[in-house]
């Protein structure tokens, strides 16, 4: 990125609440474009909430800049259609429509304004995912977790994203799957994709990040590069699980 260049999301004292019930206090965060931003912290933190509010899935006060705009008041469907994405936790496919049907999906609001992108879109999904090329035809409640996984984000990819959010992509997952969905993620920041990363596994998350923040009961407690989050005491005991040993490397190949 260029030195002074605004950021791609910028968010200011941004305060999400369910009903009476504050569940994120005063956040402000930044991600620069082609950059990855994760946000790690524990159960119940309010990463999740924080992702959702900014989609626009949860009403919030304070101020979401995405691309130079105020976003704030934009519905859903709006923030989506100008680049910004959400694959949820849950993924949320359509179980009982094929892999191929569900990327189609990703790609409604385009095809409906007669962008003829769609379809090279869908070769460059399979080509980045080789196992849903091989499994088109099959129903998406048939596939693994970590074939779900690539498919959700497959999906986000087909709406063209230019910040695509992720929330806890490793979740259940087995490791060796783990790491080939963030290698995906790393692969994707090169391709010119800014990435919002929410992770409870801090480790992954912070070997392929830029920068990070660590949320905690609502509130920021912690930010900074990357590598000087996984060299900081308290991220180490509480988050690493390493015991004041050696942090890992901040970088991963790939």
């Amino acid at each position: 990125m260029t030195a002074g260049a605004a950021p791609l999301l910028e968010v200011i004292d941004l305060h999400v609440s369910y009903g009476k019930v504050e569940a994120v206090h005063g956040v402000s965060l930044r991600v620069d474009a082609g950059s990855i931003v994760t946000v790690i912290g524990p159960n119940g933190a309010g990463k999740s909430t924080l992702l959702a509010a900014l989609i626009g899935l949860l009403p919030s006060r304070g101020t979401v800049h995405y691309a130079g705009q105020d976003v704030a008041a934009l519905p859903v469907e709006s923030r989506v259609a100008a680049g910004l994405t959400l694959v949820p936790e849950r993924r949320e496919l359509f179980g009982e429509l094929s892999v191929e049907d569900n990327l189609r999906l990703g790609a409604y609001q385009r095809t409906r304004w007669r962008d003829r992108g769609a379809a090279a879109d869908l070769r460059e999904v399979y080509a980045r995912f080789p196992r849903l090329a091989e499994r088109r035809t099959q129903l998406a409640v048939t596939l693994s977790g970590g074939e779900r996984q690539m498919l959700a984000i497959g999906r986000a990819l087909m709406a063209k994203p230019r910040l695509l959010m992720l929330d806890e992509p490793s979740l259940g997952l087995a490791p060796l799957i783990v790491r080939d969905i963030l290698r995906i993620v790393a692969d994707l920041r090169a391709d010119g994709v800014a990435i919002l990363l929410v992770e409870q596994n801090a480790r992954a998350a912070l070997q392929i990040a830029d920068s990070g923040y660590v949320l905690e009961t609502g509130d920021l407690v912690l930010q900074g590069p990357a590598a000087e989050l996984a060299g900081n005491p308290r991220v180490i005991e509480s988050y690493l699980g390493l015991k004041g040993s050696a942090p890992p490397a901040a970088k991963e190949a790939g």
